[in-house]
């Protein structure tokens, strides 16, 4: 064997060894959705049981911090303020869905004033929200607080229903039957959703 037919088939022994190795270093791996998207967390205060149902608004928070009180404090409004979204999306499919079902002289008028009623309701629903969680984890200086809030769908209803006892042009066209009907199945949507 010549000189260069030496050289040539070592080189291609080489080159074939290499792809033999790489080959067998590559065996294939089945990709798990936790591989892909990392390790699903379980987090205090956040699971089935803390969700929206047929009786309850409900919403979540947390916050980190190296201060307990304002940590906490965080978390509070973390979980109030999707307490409240919670409860105006609800509210709007409610308001609007009735708002269609009845009819009134001037609607827009009678939407405007009905929603602005509804949110003001909200507003003072939520200073009365019961803390039904709440967990304080510490590590190294460093506070994690979880935080779950409920507010009665009962007590939200009878608030809106009492504020529109006491305004006599809500009052005129307001049937309340029709309106709880229709804020039951959007509580029943609620709870399906999850």
């Amino acid at each position: 064997m010549t000189r260069i037919e030496w050289k040539r088939t070592a080189f291609l022994t080489v080159v074939l060894s290499g792809f033999l190795v790489l080959a067998s270093c590559g065996s294939k791996k089945e990709v798990t959705t936790s591989d892909a998207l990392g390790t699903e967390l379980n987090l205090p205060c956040n699971d089935m049981e803390y969700a929206s149902d047929m009786n309850y608004f409900r919403g979540t928070g947390m916050a980190e911090g190296v201060n307990m009180a304002s940590t906490r404090r965080r978390a509070n409004l973390d979980a109030n303020a999707s307490l409240a979204a919670g409860i105006n999306r609800t509210i709007k499919s409610v308001t609007d869905r009735y708002s269609q079902d009845i009819t009134v002289g001037d609607a827009n008028e009678y939407n405007e004033k009905f929603e602005d009623m509804t949110r003001s309701v909200v507003n003072q629903t939520l200073n009365n929200v019961s803390t039904v969680c709440s967990k304080v984890f510490e590590k190294d200086g460093k506070y994690s607080v979880y935080v779950a809030v409920e507010v009665g769908k009962d007590e939200l209803l009878n608030n809106i229903s009492d504020r529109i006892s006491r305004d006599d042009r809500l009052r005129l066209d307001y049937d309340k039957m029709k309106f709880e009907e229709i804020f039951n199945e959007e509580m029943e949507n609620l709870q399906n959703e999850r």
